[in-house]
């Protein structure tokens, strides 16, 4: 039986940052980017419909659909039963929705969206997961799979009561490859253990491991004579794991496409000397400044409020570590859309007493909502 990754290339384009001109996609720019990207040998689209506020699934037909043959390329999508479907059979149209805005005919790759926390129930509420199997074997979609935002004992349930699934799509980067609150390497060694190939998301963590580093970590790099961009470390370190199907990176430029192609064409896989290099930046990122939250979730057990702390936390670690005030906001605006905000917290004090690490909570709470809010 052939891999699922077999010939597919390891860069993937993800469709969440597309160009905007006067509030809407550019379609020129767009084009122009699809071209590059597929001249350069690479095949992989990923979007899902709450990208860009629906618009993205409308631009695969216009930049992709309509200018290239079907069997050119790969296309993914999602349904997020958590988002919008008020009941099982909306959550069940979306695939025919996305099937019409795209006018793909059928998809490569389907994905249950962000699975995790409390939005893992939308899915068995909705009858989902045997819905997308129903979806593969009347040939709507060819592979079925999810991507997931959670801990690694999380998904070796799922996978374990899932076994159907295909593959699985995490969150990793050398950044977070140690980190507790995103457990990178554990969950991919999960699905590792479950036989699942991995789609990667976040590779350069929302674009913060490239020339947002901390002097510390750049030094790191350059100290070792390496004169490459500091991204390329990032997207190496992802397409040289094994057992990987694509790397997905949203790109919303020209540069970065050519720049990404070049670090998957032009470069080998990581090694050993270059991983050792990582694994420095990795711990001098670790010893910078910030709030030493291990997200053990003590503290979410025990809020009134269900505030997202840990989270949270990870918002203003965003900012205090890369410098980027941006992606912290945007990112609390996502943690905080489905749970309860930084504001919401009355100071009770019990997430403080639950804390093993002594965080001073209240007081980054308020700072958080002072910042995001």
């Amino acid at each position: 039986m052939a891999y699922l990754g077999e010939n597919i290339p390891k860069l993937g384009f993800g469709l969440m940052r597309m160009p905007i001109q006067n509030g809407v996609i550019d379609l020129d720019r767009s084009n122009e980017m699809v071209d590059l990207f597929l001249e350069g040998g690479m095949t992989y689209f990923d979007t899902a419909p709450m990208y860009h506020g629906g618009k993205s699934e409308e631009l695969i037909k216009a930049a992709i659909v309509d200018r290239y043959p079907r069997e050119k390329f790969q296309l993914a999508t999602k349904v997020a039963a958590w988002y919008g479907p008020k009941n099982a059979e909306e959550a069940k149209q979306a695939i025919w929705t996305s099937l019409k805005l795209t006018g793909a005919e059928y998809f490569d790759f389907y994905l249950l969206h962000n699975i995790g926390s409390t939005r893992t129930k939308y899915f068995y509420d909705y009858g989902l997961w045997d819905y997308a199997l129903e979806l593969k074997e009347k040939g709507l979609v060819k592979h079925v799979g999810f991507s997931f935002h959670d801990k690694a004992e999380l998904l070796d349930e799922v996978l374990t009561r899932h076994p159907d699934m295909e593959f699985v799509q995490l969150q990793i980067n050398y950044a977070d490859w140690e980190c507790e609150a995103i457990q990178s390497r554990k969950c991919y060694e999960v699905a590792r253990k479950h036989n699942k190939p991995v789609i990667i998301m976040c590779p350069v963590k929302g674009g913060v491991l490239n020339d947002k580093l901390a002097p510390e970590v750049k030094s790191v790099f350059d100290d070792a004579g390496f004169t490459a961009p500091y991204s390329s470390w990032a997207i190496r370190f992802a397409t040289s794991l094994d057992g990987i199907i694509t790397v997905l990176s949203g790109m919303s430029t020209l540069e970065q496409i050519r720049e990404n192609i070049s670090f998957v064409n032009d470069f080998p896989p990581l090694t050993e000397k270059e991983r050792i290099i990582v694994d420095k930046a990795r711990e001098v990122l670790s010893s910078l400044p910030s709030v030493p939250c291990t997200a053990c979730d003590y503290c979410v057990s025990v809020c009134p409020e269900g505030v997202v702390i840990p989270r949270i936390l990870d918002m203003l670690n965003l900012e205090m570590v890369y410098k980027d005030p941006e992606s912290a906001k945007g990112g609390y605006m996502w943690e905080t859309k489905f749970g309860a905000k930084a504001s919401d917290c009355t100071a009770c004090g019990k997430c403080e007493e639950a804390c093993p690490q002594h965080i001073g909570i209240i007081r980054l709470l308020g700072e958080a909502a002072s910042k995001y809010e």
